[in-house]
């Protein structure tokens, strides 16, 4: 495809985005969002266990008053996913609480056309709502898409943290 062609398309597909707030019936889309963020981040971090688990207690952050789940929609098809939820910063802080995001996934075919930064938008327009000026969220170093992707709308690298493996079978 060439390059204006996929404009084009990309502006069709923006045009008809829809961000609203998920809702239970989402469920059984959002888990297996889910299941294909875990599965994108296990070449990242090799202590996430194998065989199924879960990341998020969805249907209870979807009830959950201090939180946020948003999907994108387009033609009628939940193409994206964030979620924001409201934390207790530590006591050094110069803030109380904070805005944590998670659970930012778009489906590939749907990446590269700033859906990620409408999630955001709604997102941190929820924080500002509750009255939380700091959002934070966390993404592997390795993952330079992801931060490729936060840095466009305004995210900066903050901290690092760090892990030394020790053997098990030492002890």
């Amino acid at each position: 495809m060439t390059y204006f062609v996929e404009y084009i398309v990309n502006l069709t597909i923006m045009k008809d985005i829809h961000i609203r707030e998920a809702v239970e019936s989402d469920l059984e889309t959002l888990l297996q969002f889910e299941q294909a963020l875990i599965e994108a981040e296990r070449p990242f971090d090799p202590t996430i266990r194998n065989g199924p688990l879960h990341y998020y207690d969805l249907k209870e952050y979807i009830a959950n008053k201090e939180a946020k789940v948003v999907v994108a929609v387009v033609n009628g098809h939940i193409v994206s996913s964030g979620f924001g939820i409201a934390k207790k910063a530590r006591t050094y802080l110069d803030h109380a609480h904070y805005a944590y995001l998670g659970f930012m996934y778009t489906l590939p075919e749907y990446r590269g056309m700033g859906i990620n930064g409408k999630i955001v938008e709604a997102l941190t327009n929820w924080a500002r709502r509750k009255g939380l000026w700091e959002v934070r969220l966390t993404v592997y170093q390795d993952n330079t898409p992801a931060i490729t992707a936060y840095e466009k709308v305004g995210f900066t690298k903050h901290i690092i943290e760090m892990r030394i493996p020790l053997d098990k079978h030492e002890l």
